[in-house]
């Protein structure tokens, strides 16, 4: 009988219950024995769901869709597909094509519901589709002067092309500058605290892609055709359909952990890990604090990291005895930046906007459909409102009388706005709902919680530019796999974080030792949101 495989994972995140799930399906107990590390009590990272009083909140808001078949056949084997109309179908007559044999979301809980997106952005008190298409709405908010503005400036910037060494000129190669100031800039700055003429253009590749005007008016001429089009074919951020857990992106990851530790993964919370020992150029052990200061050493023969990427090169300098880092590379992590990230759910009796689509929405006056909504103007702090009745009806306890919003906003760890108390947090936050006329003032709010982030949005700019020597370094450690959002400094999605995860563990099964497979999720063709 061959001696099992120890493996060691950092983080109990998307990445690394991803991974540790895929080293313990279908009989891996045999062949492996893994550890996971969590520093937290909760599972999910920025993917878990947050519960206060009988409500429930999505951090930041995770649509379940993917261009890789493997991780949406994942999530699907993990919460099925509901086979019967949720609680909102059932009292808006609404029909999905529901799944023969599915749960019933009514009696049973582990289940995925397919939701219809609705995002729109919020700019000088009018709504805009987002993003941002030439629909008569969008024209008649815009008004004639400003559309025949934004049409001559996307006329200019489709034959005078920028170069693409910074976010700014991404964007007016993209949308023109006119639409580009109306609805990117001051966003863009508001979310990373930087200019976008200040920011690399990667972050842009990465996250709209494909997305432009003309991809914009293609989907919308393909919406007048009869036949249905294949989703995966249509860039991500128009996707209108999506599958969603019934209590939340948590839900799903709690799920797992628990199916993993039945599969046989010792799963360690509270569990900081402090220190990452090397020799001969391979991980040795890692030690990991408990939250009453005790530190625990544990040795492993594999090890798969989604710390953020500061914090372990930190911890494989840390400790009597540790070999020194190369002082470049500590200057490159330490110099990575992220910004950080405060939530303010506020429970409300109603909205003051008023459901003028023609989507139906529960709600006494019904609510506007909207999950999110982008607050582009530059007037307020806030980033993004989230509507959680929206996402899934079971995230609040009473759901047609009350709305649960949340409002997001970007800043940095220990700066003013992170270092408010509860209360004038939520004051501040009431305050800009009142402004935007969302509700009357105070006496709508019920009831609030404030959720803080840390290293939310691993951020590209500072000494981003170099990661790739980083990335060099931390690959000569052979038995080392760094993987999610975090573990790459990367902006990945809820699903690259997934399939980051899934390379790591197919090359610790094969032996494969070029980690490039892992490091080039969400940077080649196959995973474009573009195919």
């Amino acid at each position: 009988m061959t001696q099992k495989q120890t493996v060691v994972i950092i983080g109990g995140g998307p990445a690394g219950l991803t991974a540790a799930w895929e080293l313990m399906k279908d009989g891996g107990a045999d062949a492996y024995d893994v550890t996971v590390l969590e520093a937290t009590r909760e599972f999910g990272g920025i993917s878990r769901t947050v519960k206060h009083n009988g409500n429930r909140m999505d951090i930041g808001g995770h649509r379940f869709f993917s261009k890789d078949d493997r991780i949406m056949q994942w999530w699907r084997d993990t919460l099925p597909l509901q086979g019967a109309p949720s609680y909102d179908d059932r009292k808006l007559g609404r029909h999905h094509d529901l799944e023969p044999g599915g749960p019933d979301p009514e009696t049973c809980d582990e289940v995925m519901l397919k939701r219809h997106r609705v995002s729109r952005i919020y700019w000088n008190r009018h709504f805009f589709d987002y993003p941002i298409s030439l629909s008569p709405n969008t024209l008649k908010a815009m008004g004639p002067k400003l559309t025949l503005e934004a049409g001559f400036s996307y006329l200019k910037s489709m034959v005078h092309k920028l170069p693409e060494d910074n976010l700014e000129n991404f964007y007016i190669n993209r949308f023109g500058r006119k639409l580009y100031s109306m609805f990117f800039e001051g966003y863009t700055e508001k979310l990373w605290g930087r200019h976008p003429s200040q920011i690399s253009a990667d972050w842009g590749a990465q996250r709209v892609k494909g997305l432009s005007i003309t991809e914009v008016l293609k989907n919308a001429f393909l919406k007048l055709l009869p036949k249905k089009q294949d989703s995966s074919k249509v860039e991500t951020s128009l996707i209108e359909e999506f599958w969603y857990p019934k209590y939340g992106p948590g839900q799903l990851w709690e799920t797992v952990e628990r199916n993993c530790e039945r599969a046989g993964v010792r799963v360690i919370t509270d569990a900081n890990v402090v220190q990452v020992r090397q020799e001969g150029g391979r991980i040795e052990s890692v030690v990991y604090e408990d939250c009453e200061g005790n530190r625990t050493e544990l040795k492993a023969d594999q090890f798969i990291s989604s710390m953020p990427v500061k914090d372990l090169v930190n911890a494989l300098g840390a400790g009597e005895g540790a070999a020194q880092v190369p002082a470049d590379m500590s200057e490159i992590a330490n110099g990575l930046p992220y910004r950080d990230f405060v939530t303010v759910g506020l429970l409300v009796k109603h909205l003051k906007l008023r459901n003028t689509t023609d989507i139906p929405t529960l709600g006494n006056p019904p609510i506007v459909p909207d999950c999110w909504i982008y607050v582009q103007d530059p007037g307020y702090k806030v980033g993004r409102l989230q509507i959680f009745n929206n996402w899934s009806p079971y995230l609040v306890k009473d759901v047609d009388d009350t709305v649960w919003i949340g409002l997001e906003y970007f800043c940095e760890e220990g700066d003013s706005f992170w270092s408010m108390s509860d209360e004038e947090a939520r004051d501040f936050a009431i305050q800009e709902l009142t402004r935007m006329r969302v509700i009357n003032g105070p006496q709508d709010v019920i009831d609030s919680h404030r959720e803080r982030v840390k290293k939310a949005y691993p951020a590209y700019f500072d000494t981003y530019s170099r990661m790739d020597e980083l990335v060099e370094y931390l690959d000569s450690f052979g038995n080392l796999y760094c993987v999610g959002r975090n573990g790459q400094h990367r902006y990945n999605n809820m699903d690259h974080s997934m399939a980051t995860a899934m390379e790591a563990v197919g090359n610790i099964k094969t032996g494969k030792t070029s980690k490039k497979n892992v490091w080039s999720v969400n940077t080649e063709q196959s995973y474009h949101e573009s195919k």
